[in-house]
């Protein structure tokens, strides 16, 4: 069991940083981008989340493997170049939190991903967790993109492969796994109240 949690504690091991909960800075470059995503607890548990429950909805055969991923990265990519061109959101940061939390719960609670919810709110979710790293960008904002793209399927791909490495008890690590950030997430929810 502890094998096939090795590629999602390392992931969450590197998010323990004494900066885990502040976004890491500007982005400037493809390596400076690609980091980004694992610089804040928030961004780094929804992408994970996201794997998670695409790696169930898989073993479940509910959906394809990759619409969750997809209907998170594109709209990412999109709310991506928006926050490149300045556009902002209010309630950016608290969307963010708010995608862990209701990720977290929907794992926990086992609530099978049907396309017709999941896919819309990995796409809505996803583009304002693009739209956060956008509005970070700067200098070659092209390679910055794809570091911040490639990161994002990276940790989807992370807990994807933990489920599906899990076998028959990957369902139950899911379901743990998500009750576990939607509690993080009403922790981190707890400063943007007074925001």
């Amino acid at each position: 069991m502890l094998r096939t949690l090795r590629p999602l504690l390392l992931t969450l091991g590197a998010a323990a940083a004494p900066d885990a909960f502040a976004h890491s800075g500007h982005a400037e470059s493809f390596a400076s981008a690609f980091a980004h995503p694992f610089g804040g607890l928030d961004h780094l548990l929804a992408m994970v989340l996201v794997g998670l429950w695409a790696g169930r909805a898989a073993a479940d055969g509910t959906l394809r493997a990759l619409a969750l991923p997809f209907a998170f990265t594109a709209p990412a990519a999109i709310g991506l170049w928006a926050g490149m061109l300045g556009a902002s959101v209010a309630f950016t940061e608290h969307a963010i939190v708010a995608s862990v939390v209701v990720f977290g719960l929907a794992l926990a609670a086992a609530a099978p991903p049907v396309a017709v919810a999941a896919v819309p709110l990995c796409a809505v979710f996803g583009f304002f967790h693009g739209l956060a790293h956008g509005a970070e960008l700067h200098g070659a904002a092209a390679s910055a993109a794809a570091g911040l793209v490639v990161a994002t399927a990276l940790l989807h791909a992370a807990g994807f492969a933990v489920v599906r490495a899990a076998g028959r008890r990957g369902p139950l690590l899911a379901r743990f796994a998500g009750a576990g950030a939607g509690v993080a997430g009403v922790a981190l929810a707890g400063p943007l109240m007074f925001v």
